[in-house]
Order: C-alpha cells, then structure tokens, then sequence
C-alpha cells in the first residue's frame, strides 16, 4: 500500500482502541522491549514523548523503568525545525510544544551522539523495517547521522501485514518492531 493510504488507515485503527486498550498494549509492548534488549545501568536511551490524545505508545512507562534502573534518558525536541535532544531526570520540566507533545522547557542540546536505544515513533512499520511516521521527516534527518550501531527501536500496537510501496530512496529502516506480541529483528541481530 501507499504511505498516505496506511497512514489514514492506521490512524483509525488507533482511534479505534479505548484509553484502556491501549495501555494494556503500551504495557506489554514494553514489557517485550525489557525482556529482549535487557537494558543495563549506564545505558544511554533515546524516547520519545507520546502524543497520547493521537494514542501514540505510552513510552512514559519506559522513561519511569530507565530513570529508576539509572540509564540515562534522553528526549527529542524541536527547535527551529532542528531536532535536538535533551537529557531528562525525575526533576525536568516539561511544556505542551504547538503539536501537543510534552517537551522539556530547556532548550538545550545534550550534544550526546551515540545512544544504546533510539525508540522511535511510528504509525506502522512493515516486515522490512520501513517505518511511516507522521510525514514530518525528523527521524529520517535524526538517522542519517547516527551511528549505525545504535539500535533504531520502533514501538507499534499492530504487527506488519503490509508493505509500504513508496519506499523513498533516503527512509532509514528500523532495525527492531517491539509489538505487544512479538521483537522483530532486520537484520542487525541481539549484540
């Protein structure tokens, strides 16, 4: 299928699941992410923060279990059309950003360039690793510059039974799908 005619149809299926629904997904997905990455102290994560009225994945849950397990979290941010990204603690301060999303107030970048974990946003991912976001680009751009050991984690409430056909030339696969069923694995292998 086409990115605009899976992005309409996953948003509804999104829209379709209660409060309730989906976070019992957010929790077993997650819960999928612990047992198979095993994350350790010291570890450096980068989550992003759910736009939940869109009932995107609850990654608050992920963020909580970091912070306490004492791996490092870091969040991305906006800032003149530049994606940044901010360490956060128990103690940061967050603003709802123009696009709903809670964002830290500071604006300051970490500068951090290498990060055990990039969970990433996704409306759906297919069995190649393709992701569909929002349509924004900022992963694709966040992606081009990272190092290719870092885990590129996409979280989504629906397994992929679909191929995207418009795969553009410069989308950056995933390397994981967490599901609330399942880890999927293209290609880059448990290290």
């Amino acid at each position: 299928m086409l990115k605009a005619e899976l992005r309409k149809k996953y948003i509804q299926k999104r829209k379709a699941l209660s409060t309730d629904e989906a976070f019992l997904l957010s929790e077993k997905i997650f819960e999928n992410f612990i047992d198979y990455f095993k994350p350790k102290a010291g570890e450096k994560a980068h989550v992003f923060i759910p736009i939940l009225n869109r009932k995107e994945i609850d990654t608050q849950i992920f963020i909580d279990y970091f912070l306490k397990k004492n791996i490092r979290v870091f969040v991305p941010k906006v800032v003149a059309d530049t994606l940044i990204h901010i360490e956060i603690f128990a103690d940061t301060i967050f603003e709802t950003s123009q696009w709903g999303i809670p964002e830290p107030v500071s604006n300051v970048d970490s500068g951090e360039t290498f990060f055990n974990y990039v969970i990433t946003p996704l409306l759906y991912c297919d069995r190649k690793g393709n992701r569909l976001g929002y349509g924004k680009g900022f992963y694709d751009g966040f992606f081009e510059n990272i190092s290719e050991d870092i885990k590129k984690i996409g979280v989504n409430y629906f397994n992929p039974d679909e191929n995207i056909d418009d795969v553009w030339e410069n989308d950056i696969p995933l390397d994981y799908l967490v599901t609330s069923t399942d880890v999927l694995s293209f290609g880059k292998g448990l290290e």
